[in-house]
């Protein structure tokens, strides 16, 4: 399986902006620029996106791991804060809240743990980036 998203910027790094689209058409031209990043002008950076994929993985492997322990969860919600600090992603840290029918604490908490070691995306967090190049 393979997805994919693309970027395209025009302009310089701050008075410059970039269009985001996937491949779904879930984000098509999805408009982020320096100061939707680094000041509080309303729309989107890639922080956001990632700690939207962060919190969305992690709740669906949570509920893989809690069925494999034979829990099914009424409700998983997961919020991912990312920090971004002198020029690099320095942290991602989930707060979740899940209601588990039948569960108790330590076998949850080892769920959770078990989740936030192997969900795909916080597997990538800290793993090689490689990168084809083209100056047309």
């Amino acid at each position: 399986m393979s997805r994919s998203a693309t970027a395209k910027w025009q302009g310089s790094g701050k008075e410059g902006t970039g269009h985001l689209s996937a491949q779904s058409g879930v984000l098509k031209d999805l408009m982020y620029s320096y100061k939707t990043r680094f000041e509080d002008e309303p729309g989107t950076n890639p922080e956001e996106l990632i700690a939207a994929a962060h919190a969305g993985c992690f709740s669906m492997k949570l509920s893989f791991v809690l069925g494999e322990s034979g829990f099914t969860p009424d409700q998983i919600e997961t919020k991912c804060e990312i920090t971004l600090a002198a020029g690099a992603i320095t942290k991602s840290h989930l707060i979740v809240n899940a209601k588990v029918p039948g569960i108790d604490k330590d076998k949850f908490d080892e769920c959770a743990k078990n989740a936030k070691e192997n969900c795909p995306v916080s597997k990538i967090l800290n793993t090689e980036i490689s990168m084809e190049a083209t100056l047309n």
